[in-house]
């Protein structure tokens, strides 16, 4: 699978919108890799994991996110399971569980009710290393501030705001993968 014939799919390749998307994918991308090669003793699927960050914010387009040129008629949280959703039908149901599970540090489907999100009442928490991978690799770029890395404590403070579970696990993956 080539990840851009697919955004091509959805995106018009000429539009800034394809540009932020792309630009955002590829930084997400280069850190889940670059993590992957420091840590050659987790065994990760390198091919997997360029192809699924590559994918893991198709569904943006759905949502109503204009300063990032998105007029769909979904609340932006909703881009992930929009995306999941998209590749299930495209064929690509490991993808999707990339893309449904990277909202924040992922969400518990108590969190989802208790916070009455407009989301499936299910868990959408990363499961394999891979999915924690690119989720952790996300948490370092906007679509807003492309190209521009956050730092670790600027992230933490960001998942504050979504409570002590989230800068929690952040702090896992901190070990995990930053070691």
């Amino acid at each position: 699978m080539i990840p851009t014939d697919i955004i091509k799919k959805y995106y018009t390749e000429s539009s800034e919108l394809y540009n932020i998307l792309l630009t955002h994918s590829f930084a997400v991308t280069d850190k889940a890799l670059f993590i992957a090669q420091m840590h050659s003793e987790m065994d990760l699927d390198k091919s997997f994991i360029y192809e699924a960050a590559m994918l893991h914010d198709i569904g943006i387009f759905m949502t109503d996110a204009p300063d990032i040129l998105c007029y769909g008629k979904h609340p932006y949280i909703c881009h992930g399971f929009l995306g999941g959703d998209l590749l299930k039908k495209e064929g690509y149901p490991r993808h999707a569980l990339v893309c449904e599970r990277h909202t924040g540090t992922g969400l518990s489907k108590e969190e989802i009710v208790r916070n009455d999100l407009p989301l499936p009442h299910r868990e959408m928490l990363p499961v394999s290393m891979e999915e924690q991978l690119i989720c952790f690799a996300d948490k370092f770029y906007s679509k807003t501030g492309l190209r521009k890395e956050k730092s670790v404590e600027k992230i933490r403070k960001g998942l504050a705001k979504y409570g002590e579970a989230a800068v929690n696990q952040f702090n896992i993956w901190c070990k995990l993968f930053l070691g």
